[in-house]
């Protein structure tokens, strides 16, 4: 049978240190770069060369086996002529097997027929771990749970607060609003009472037109007893004969007949308006006369249009021929008839 080739001679021996590679103090060495044909096999027996000095086979394989023995003895490698020496450790391989024979020793079967103990605690805090807690998946779902809750929390405190707050801008504006309501309230009161002073006081320089009356037919009352289609004073029912006295100071524009309105005398103030007293029985006073408040200028009559003895009454504001509610300018004046 054919046989390998004989290696050929290593060009280095270890040293005692399992140093390999190109040394520097031995110049005599060749560095040996090994070819496909030298490591090609030899057709027929396969043989492999003794090697001389304890040196390492130039086969690849062989040289690989080397380098681990050297490696996983401790040694240093050296790659290439000039470059320091690479340290390469590896873990001691007796506790990783140590480790193998446990597990195969104890066949798996703790996890297999559902150990009490968890697959895992990855994800577990300090905490929970203080507080029991082992699996991490439970610890998830508290966690999400407790999230949850502190957001519901946390909404419900803000509707609270909300409702809080409108219930308090509410009150503000109920207390404000009653605040100026109170003001205003005061301030009405306040007006009315000095409006009532200015006409107690106004009252002082005016009076009635007569005593002893009733109020009969009043200011735009309709009915065919009147030319203008409604009622144009305000009738004071009187006996015949009662005096008919000046509301204000004033002047006598007119006294006379005056047709439906039977005896009349006409007063002008001294704003204008022009006071009518008709029906008069008599008259007392004369045209650009002065009268004072109070004074006497005629007595209650039925003459002209009537139905029985009264004073027709008419004011006419700046001697308009229009005539307004007597009874309003009265009550302008402190007068309450």
């Amino acid at each position: 049978m054919a046989s390998n080739r004989p290696a050929q001679p290593s060009p280095f021996a270890p040293n005692e240190t399992h140093t390999f590679g190109y040394d520097k103090d031995e110049e005599s060495w060749e560095e040996w770069n090994p070819t496909a044909d030298s490591l090609a096999p030899v057709r027929g027996r396969h043989r492999t060369g003794k090697q001389r000095g304890g040196g390492l086979a130039r086969s690849s394989t062989v040289l690989g086996v080397g380098v681990i023995a050297a490696v996983g003895g401790g040694g240093i490698a050296s790659a290439a002529p000039g470059k320091a020496p690479v340290s390469i450790s590896l873990p001691d391989l007796s506790s990783v097997t140590a480790s193998a024979k446990a597990l195969l020793s104890d066949g798996g079967s703790s996890t297999a027929k559902g150990s009490s103990t968890p697959l895992t605690t990855a994800g577990l805090t300090s905490s929970e771990t203080a507080h029991g807690v082992t699996d991490a998946g439970e610890a998830l779902r508290d966690r999400i749970m407790q999230q949850a809750k502190s957001q519901q929390n946390r909404a419900d405190t803000a509707s609270q607060q909300a409702a809080q707050s409108a219930a308090a801008k509410k009150a503000v504006e109920t207390a404000t609003k009653q605040q100026k309501e109170a003001e205003q309230k005061a301030l009405d009161a306040a007006k009315a009472k000095a409006e009532k002073e200015r006409l107690a006081e106004l009252a002082k320089s005016y009076t009635l037109p007569t005593s002893s009356y009733t109020l009969t037919s009043r200011f735009g009352e309709a009915g065919a007893l009147w030319s203008s289609g409604y009622h144009t004073g305000l009738d004071f029912a009187a006996p015949t004969g009662t005096l008919i006295k000046a509301i204000h100071s004033a002047t006598v524009t007119q006294a006379g007949w005056a047709g439906s309105y039977g005896y009349r005398t006409i007063l002008t103030l001294d704003d204008g308006t022009e006071l009518w007293f008709c029906h008069q029985s008599s008259i007392s006073v004369s045209v650009g006369q002065k009268v004072a408040t109070g004074d006497v200028i005629g007595r209650v009559g039925a003459t002209g249009n009537v139905t029985g003895p009264h004073l027709h009454l008419e004011v006419h504001p700046n001697g308009d021929p229009t005539a307004i509610d007597p009874m309003a300018w009265l009550h302008s004046k402190g007068l309450n008839p």
